[in-house]
Order: structure tokens, then C-alpha cells, then sequence
């Protein structure tokens, strides 16, 4: 007698199918944990950010904060405060945050950054300038901005 080692092709076919049945029910999990990542990330970038406008208001007499529009670019060294300006980590180095200083108060700013889950507790409604300021890059309305403002 003689035995085929072998898979028949409706085996092969229902592993196929099994799989991609996973795959379809896995696959929009990990985009969300994807966004979920990149949007702890700008939640870490926006303290940090705030650290290093801190540092630069002790360092100014009369203290204050830098001016809307003054702070460079993403990717840009800003010191002594930050070796490198962080940018939106879904584009690396071609967006940068929202950074507004209130207009006649030296004291006090806005810093947001458009978050990608819609889900996220920590989301507030974006600025209304968020897409002049930030550069033409609008914040989609069904998602909220993460905003930190002077401590």
C-alpha cells in the first residue's frame, strides 16, 4: 500500500482561510495599538517641550516665554534647552506641534498635538487656529487635541 505525504488541496485551502480570518480580526487591533504608541508619544513630547520652555523662561530677564513661531523646526537643535525639537512621530520631522504664546501675556502658552485615537480620555477640543499656526496641517474634527499649557 501506498501512502502521499502529502496536504490535499481543501486542507491547504482551509488553512488559508483560518488564517486569514485571524489576520482580518487581528490586523485593525494592532493599527490601534499603533496609534495608541504614537500618541503616548506626543504625549511625551509635549512635557518635554514643556520642560525645555520652562528652562528657557528662568533663562530670560524679564522672564517669559518665546515668542508664537519663534521656536525651530522639528528635528532642529534648540539649545541649550533640547538637542532636537521633536516632531509629530507620524511624520517625523515634517509637522511640528502647536505652539502658541498668548497674545500680551508673556507668561502663558498653549501647546497641543492632534491625536489619532478618537477613544482617548486625555483629548480636548484643538484650537481654532490649529491649522494656521501649525502650518496647514488640520486636526480631522472627530479627533481631539492633547493640550498642555503653562504649569
Amino acid at each position: 500500500m501506498k501512502t502521499n505525504k502529502g496536504f490535499t488541496l481543501i486542507e491547504i485551502l482551509v488553512v488559508i482561510a483560518i488564517l486569514s480570518g485571524l489576520v482580518a480580526i487581528l490586523f485593525p487591533n494592532f493599527m490601534e495599538v499603533r496609534q495608541r504608541a504614537r500618541d503616548s508619544q506626543r504625549k511625551s513630547d509635549m512635557k518635554t517641550l514643556q520642560k525645555a520652555l520652562e528652562m528657557y523662561k528662568e533663562n530670560t530677564f524679564p522672564p517669559a516665554y518665546p515668542a508664537t513661531g519663534s521656536l525651530p523646526g522639528p528635528c532642529a537643535s534648540w539649545s541649550p534647552y533640547m538637542s532636537k525639537i521633536p516632531g509629530d512621530p507620524s511624520t517625523n520631522c515634517t509637522r511640528k506641534y502647536y505652539y502658541v504664546r498668548t497674545a500680551g501675556d508673556n507668561l502663558s502658552y498653549v501647546l497641543a498635538a492632534c491625536l489619532e485615537n478618537t477613544g482617548d480620555t486625555s483629548g480636548e477640543t484643538c484650537p481654532t487656529d490649529f491649522s494656521t499656526v501649525v502650518g496647514g496641517y488640520i486636526c480631522p474634527a472627530s479627533h481631539k487635541c492633547y493640550i498642555v499649557t503653562n504649569p
